[in-house]
C-alpha cells in the first residue's frame, strides 16, 4: 500500500551526528532557478545522499533512467558535513500537482527539518519577469524581519511590490510553516523569463547563499553554463531578427 508520504533514510545516515545543520530546499520552480543552483551546490561539495521521499501528490507518472528504466517519481535528501558547517539539502523530481498537496509536503518538509534539528531553512527558487535579465538580482523574502538586515547587507533586494503574486509552492510555504516550529526562514529569489532553464539567475542566487552561510562554492563551470545559455538566446534573437527583415522585404 503506498503512503500519502513516506521517507526512506539511507544506513549511511542513521548513525550520523550532525553539527547546527541549516536546511536548503531547491525544488523543481519557475526557471528551475532553486533545483539548478541546490543541485549543483550538492554536486561541487560531493554532499552524499541519505534519504529519499515518496508521495502521493507527487504527478502519476514515472521517471525513466538512461536504460529505459522505469521508477517512481521522488525527491531526496543529500548531506554535506565538515568542520564548521552541516548542510541538508532537498532536492528532487516534483512539487505537487494540488494546492493541498503542496501544503501537506511542505509541512513534511519543515518536519523534517525540525528531526535534523536545522537551525535556518533557506528556500531557492526563481522569480520570472517575463523577459530576459542580463543582471538578475537575487530577491528575498524572511519569516521574521529581524533576517532581513542580515540579507540586504549581503546584497539581496526586497522591494514591497515584488514578488507581487506571492511566493508559490515550498519556497514560500516552508517560511511561513516554519515560523510556529520556531526556525528560522529566508526565501533567496533570482530573477528569471521563467521561459528557460536559468543558470545565469542560479548563480546570481548561489553567490549570495554561499555569502550567507560561509561555504564557499566555485560557481566557474555554472558561469560557463550561463554563458553558453546567452550566447544561444542572442543567436536565436539574431536568427528571429534577420527572417523578420526578410519577410519584410519579401512583403
Amino acid at each position: 500500500m503506498i503512503e500519502d508520504i513516506s521517507i526512506r533514510y539511507l544506513d549511511n545516515f542513521r548513525d550520523k551526528t550532525l553539527n547546527a545543520p541549516i536546511f536548503i530546499e531547491g525544488l523543481p520552480g519557475i526557471g528551475q532557478v532553486g533545483k539548478l543552483a541546490a543541485e549543483y551546490m550538492i554536486h561541487v561539495l560531493n554532499a552524499e545522499k541519505i534519504g529519499e521521499i515518496n508521495s502521493l501528490y507527487f504527478p502519476p507518472q514515472v521517471v525513466l533512467d538512461e536504460n529505459g528504466t522505469a521508477r517512481l517519481a521522488r525527491n531526496e535528501l543529500y548531506l554535506y558535513q565538515s568542520e564548521t558547517r552541516d548542510i541538508v539539502f532537498l532536492v528532487g523530481d516534483h512539487q505537487s500537482t494540488s494546492g493541498e498537496g503542496h501544503y501537506i509536503l511542505a509541512d513534511f518538509y519543515c518536519d523534517v527539518a525540525v528531526e535534523v534539528k536545522a537551525q535556518r531553512i533557506y528556500t531557492l527558487g526563481g522569480f520570472g519577469v517575463g523577459h530576459l535579465v542580463p543582471e538578475p538580482r537575487v530577491l528575498g523574502a524572511v519569516n521574521r524581519p529581524e533576517l532581513r538586515e542580515e540579507l540586504e547587507a549581503a546584497g539581496v533586494t526586497f522591494q514591497r511590490a515584488e514578488p507581487g503574486g506571492g511566493i508559490v509552492g515550498a519556497a514560500g510555504l516552508m517560511l511561513a510553516l516554519s515560523a510556529p516550529r520556531g526556525i528560522d526562514a529566508v526565501c533567496l529569489m533570482g530573477e528569471t523569463s521563467g521561459y528557460i532553464v536559468d543558470p545565469m539567475a542560479a548563480s546570481s542566487v548561489l553567490a549570495i547563499l554561499s555569502k550567507l552561510i560561509d561555504v564557499p562554492v566555485d560557481l566557474t563551470n555554472l558561469n560557463d553554463r550561463a554563458a553558453e545559455m546567452e550566447k544561444a538566446i542572442e543567436n536565436i534573437v539574431e536568427g528571429e531578427q534577420t527572417k523578420d527583415e526578410e519577410l519584410s522585404y519579401i512583403g
